[in-house]
């Protein structure tokens, strides 16, 4: 998820929660050895099905600003060099990836930063699909939360919490990103429903869509308080509806380049 142009209109926000989660890394990060430890039991249970959650990823796959997400360009040809070989230009945050918290935070972790830890995590499914159906900015609501917790238990520490909105689905028709009137509209998390994520401990979250805020969001209030706060999310997630609301563990293939903010990002779950 970005665009200058928008990012620049809400830039003071952020400014003024730095403060606020000057600490929050910190904290963040206490809970990193617990989610492995978290995650151990699920993989010694599991049956050993790998599905993978990443999108195959191209200049065609839909970017926020409608931009070519990544290039290819030939270097090297079989024929006469012997070999194969492209040079990439790619956009961090694009494709199935990472949002590290240096994205929205000043002096925020970045991506080569991310506690190992955290890498490797029990994987929570919330599952608003029937909603998302009735309205494209539909939202994950402290009542969806709530409602996994009621049916699965608590939240394992260090969990990865993810949003299936039944979006996978529309891969390769613009509706995955737009209206036809070409207004951006998908779901997301509501801000509500993170902060209640960080208190139960949740390391990081999920989405199956183009940005961690739903589509009509005008103040990105996802990422100004869940990136700040020294834990990080996926965007563009795939196959989510193979899987259990509980009980897999996510392998998060992070992209380690120094004082990144982001990026794509291979996504595999154990079950």
């Amino acid at each position: 998820m970005c665009n200058a142009c928008l990012i620049e209109n809400v830039k003071h926000h952020m400014m003024s929660r730095r403060k606020l989660f000057s600490g929050a890394a910190a904290t963040a990060a206490l809970g990193a050895a617990a989610g492995l430890a978290a995650a151990r039991p699920a993989m010694a249970q599991a049956s050993g099905r790998v599905v993978d959650l990443t999108h195959a990823y191209d200049s065609d796959f839909p970017t926020f600003d409608g931009k070519p997400g990544i290039l290819f360009e030939p270097d090297k040809n079989f024929d006469p060099d012997g070999y194969h070989l492209f040079k990439l230009t790619i956009f961090e945050h694009t494709g199935t990836h990472i949002d590290a918290p240096l994205h929205f935070a000043q002096g925020g972790i970045s991506v080569d930063a991310l506690p190992v830890e955290n890498l490797i995590a029990p994987l929570c499914i919330i599952d608003i699909s029937a909603k998302a159906a009735e309205d494209p900015n539909a939202t994950v609501e402290p009542a969806d939360v709530e409602a996994w917790i009621s049916a699965h238990g608590d939240l394992p520490a260090g969990a990865c919490v993810a949003m299936n909105s039944g979006w996978s689905a529309r891969m390769g028709d613009p509706s995955w990103r737009n209206l036809p009137d070409g207004t951006l509209a998908f779901p997301g998390f509501s801000k509500a429903a993170t902060d209640l994520l960080a208190d139960a401990g949740a390391a990081s979250i999920g989405v199956d869509t183009l940005s961690l805020d739903p589509g009509n969001s005008a103040d990105f209030a996802v990422h100004y308080s869940w990136l700040p706060s020294g834990r990080f999310g996926i965007e563009g997630l795939a196959n989510l509806d193979q899987l259990p609301a509980t009980g897999a563990t996510v392998f998060i293939g992070a992209p380690k380049h120094r004082g990144g903010t982001g990026g794509p990002a291979r996504i595999i779950a154990l079950v």
